[in-house]
């Protein structure tokens, strides 16, 4: 199982590398240009947090629930 795992990595680390270029990300650009890059950033920001106070309250119902099984 670990010797699948790197391989596994080995192979997608590779074409990560091989999807770089040296050009210009032309959206990028223009979205910083026009300021709207700080929304994007926004936006994803928002949803982590909101993934991460989800899983959170999650985990506090699953140890209550684990608390009255054990009772």
């Amino acid at each position: 199982m670990k010797q699948l795992l790197s391989i596994a990595y080995c192979l997608l680390s590779a074409s990560i590398v091989f999807a770089q270029t040296a050009n210009s990300i032309e959206m990028a650009d223009q979205l910083r240009s026009s300021g709207k890059i700080y929304v994007v950033v926004g936006v994803l920001t928002t949803i982590l947090v909101g993934l991460i106070i989800f899983l959170i309250m999650i985990d506090r119902k699953v140890s209550d629930i684990e608390k009255k099984i054990n009772k």
